[in-house]
């Protein structure tokens, strides 16, 4: 869920961020030429006070008298200063493009362009061109243009045409300036939204731990105190609640199987006994009694692997580092006499051979759950088949693989092996409960391992029970 709710948080923050951002670029832009634009108006406005009374160009004249040349030579010298000083181009130019004084001398008036669209709008009397923003990606120049204004009219124009190197400099040190402070406003949202995910998933993600637990058999769990909304704390009470709940309705259960399984045993043993004493003064040859006490030993069978599963799924682990391969070589030897009688041959695998396979596991409920698939491996094998049990470590888990030869499961059926009193209708006629691989499943996950089933080649069922190689959380 983090990975999805803090990416969206991310970039939720980086676009109020860009919002915000961009705008203010734009006006750290905008205010940046606008003070060059102030300045190059004002120089302007120095320029037209100095060319106003200017009259060298006169028509009507033939002639410049000595105070008009002291003026336009003043005019000249503080232009061709000016663009010395700051490489700016300045010009003064009449109505009809003609130059009074420019620096550098040479420099005239362009056709077209935005020099000249300066100076159209100083000749209708506007006091400066409001000029295109310059952005530091262009190249360009800016141009500002006032009127020099003589009884009313609009007699010549003062032009200036900067370069912008300086002020694009200026745009791009202010917008790394500002990328900086958005960059370190990004990095603290980023680190506010992972506290902030973290505090309100980390209840989740303890309620779907212990959920899983739960699930997985591990009843006793439960989520502890912990932060987050109010909303979530109201949750995992909630939760702890229906866990104690069920696993109160549970343990009835149990001890409602346990106690009528114990209680069941005594009468029925009673009752078999009886059967059997009638059934020495029945006379030869009468069957009833012999069906009557085969059902009468299946009922005792069953209520047996009842009692058997409640005390299962009741008892607690008392995991260990257990030599798995010493231990499925002791609970072979001793299932081996009777595989014998059924005709079964039995053949034990470590690997690496003699080598010693450690695991984590309750000692009894792993010889017990191996019993109990040893005992179904060899009901179903036939006659001069044979069960195979293999001992591996695998990664992190260590592994005892029973594989028998008999006639296996469907693709249907292996989905419901471990079922409780399940059988596959193609085996009623064997001996059995149906709870063995229950009981089975049952011991195992109390310690944190598992089993599993699946075909076996050529034919044959193939039973794995795997436990951990390390110290589970149920150990801690």
């Amino acid at each position: 869920m983090r990975s999805r709710l803090l990416p969206l948080l991310i970039v939720l923050m980086a676009g109020v961020l860009l919002a915000l951002g961009i705008p203010l670029a734009a006006s750290l832009a905008a205010a940046q030429q606008q003070r060059v634009v102030v300045d190059r108006i004002d120089d302007t406005t120095r320029f037209a006070a100095l060319a106003q009374f200017v009259t060298a160009r006169d028509e009507q004249k033939s002639v410049v008298d000595s105070v008009d040349d002291e003026r336009l030579h003043t005019l000249r010298t503080e232009l061709a200063r000016y663009q010395q000083l700051y490489g700016i181009s300045a010009g003064v130019f009449y109505r009809d493009s003609a130059t009074m004084a420019a620096a550098p001398k040479s420099w005239q008036l362009p056709a077209e362009g935005e020099l000249y669209d300066a100076y159209e709008s100083a000749l209708l009397g506007r006091r400066a061109h409001d000029p295109a923003q310059v952005w530091p990606w262009q190249h360009r120049r800016l141009a500002i243009a006032s009127p020099i204004v003589r009884d009313g009219d609009v007699v010549a124009v003062v032009v200036t045409d900067s370069p912008t190197g300086a002020l694009r400099s200026r745009i791009l040190h202010g917008w790394m300036l500002l990328a900086a402070g958005e960059l370190a406003a990004m990095v603290i949202a980023v680190l506010c939204a992972v506290r902030l995910t973290g505090w309100v998933l980390l209840p989740v993600a303890t309620l779907d731990r212990v959920t899983h637990d739960i699930a997985t058999g591990r009843m006793k769990s439960r989520v502890g105190a912990a932060g987050g909304p109010p909303e979530l704390r109201r949750l995992i009470r909630s939760f702890n609640e229906m866990a104690d709940n069920v696993e109160a309705v549970l343990d009835q259960q149990r001890a409602f199987v346990a106690d009528a399984s114990h209680q069941l045993r005594n009468p029925l043993s009673a009752l078999l006994l009886r059967i059997e004493l009638l059934g020495l003064e029945l006379p030869e040859g009468h069957t009833e009694a012999e069906s009557v006490m085969e059902e009468g030993h299946r009922l005792a069978q069953v209520l047996d692997d009842l009692l058997g599963l409640a005390l299962a799924e009741n008892s607690g682990s008392h995991l260990a580092v257990m030599d798995i391969a010493a231990m499925a070589r002791t609970r072979t030897a001793a299932w081996r006499p009777v595989a014998d009688r059924a005709g079964v041959v039995m053949d034990v695998v470590a690997s690496p051979e003699g080598a010693a396979v450690t695991g984590w596991a309750d000692p009894v409920a792993l010889s017990s759950a191996l019993d109990a698939v040893l005992d179904n491996a060899i009901k179903f094998t036939p006659a001069g088949a044979a069960v195979t049990v293999v001992v591996a470590a695998e990664g992190d888990s260590a592994t005892v693989v029973v594989a028998d030869s008999g006639p296996g499961l469907a693709d249907e059926e292996l989905s419901r092996v471990g079922d409780r009193f399940w059988r596959s209708a193609r085996h009623q006629n064997v001996q059995g409960s149906g709870l063995g691989l229950s009981i089975a499943k049952a011991l195992l996950s109390q310690g944190g391992g598992a089993i599993a089933y699946r075909h076996h080649d050529p034919s044959g069922l193939e039973v794995t029970l795997r436990v951990p190689r390390a110290a589970p959380a149920v150990a801690a």
